[in-house]
């Protein structure tokens, strides 16, 4: 599963990222690819890495609608806790990778700034309590019939993974429970 988690992670730092131009800036040469110039104002798509690196340097910041942020996860959170038995809601397929790097910059924030210590603990329950909740949704899933696919649609990559995985354990312990003949 971590493999898994990598290649996602892999995929998701070289998605195209909308970001716009704090200030003016030249083109910028690397390997096999050139980004930019800037002009202060415009909006660019850019790579996810690269959007980053130049949101790290003051060159870009990122779209609004590219954030992920704590009124987000509580309306996430709410919806998982009103859903009807059988039911998960949609997450955009991006959710996780985004969710990894929000708490990673939220914790690198504490050295910085100690007092955001306590906000960061309250944000990493909300997601744990997230994922706890589509977690178990996800396993009480796969351990009945197949899904059909208009569900599946509503599961991130990661989270339609673990489906398959445990869908295929869970029929494989089922077929071994009903159809063990052992000596008696």
């Amino acid at each position: 599963m971590p493999m898994e988690i990598e290649k996602l992670d892999f995929c998701f730092e070289n998605i195209l990222v909308r970001v716009t131009a704090d200030r003016n800036y030249p083109e910028i040469q690397l390997a096999g690819l050139s980004v930019g110039p800037f002009e202060e104002g415009n909006d660019y798509e850019v790579y996810y890495w690269i959007a980053r690196e130049l949101a790290g340097a003051g060159i870009v910041h990122f779209r609004e609608d590219e954030l992920l942020k704590a009124t987000t996860l509580y309306k996430i959170q709410w919806k998982e806790r009103v859903q009807i038995a059988g039911q998960i809601s949609e997450l955009k397929e991006d959710f996780y990778p985004k969710l990894r790097r929000y708490l990673a910059d939220m914790k690198a924030e504490i050295a910085k700034q100690p007092e955001k210590a306590q906000e960061y603990e309250k944000t990493k329950h909300l997601a744990w309590d997230i994922v706890n909740s589509r977690l178990k949704k996800i396993i009480a899933l796969s351990s009945g019939p197949v899904q059909t696919g208009q569900l599946q649609k509503k599961l991130t990559c990661e989270e339609r993974f673990i489906y398959e995985q445990l869908g295929k354990i869970i029929g494989e312990w089922k077929a071994q429970i009903i159809d063990f003949e052992g000596e008696r």
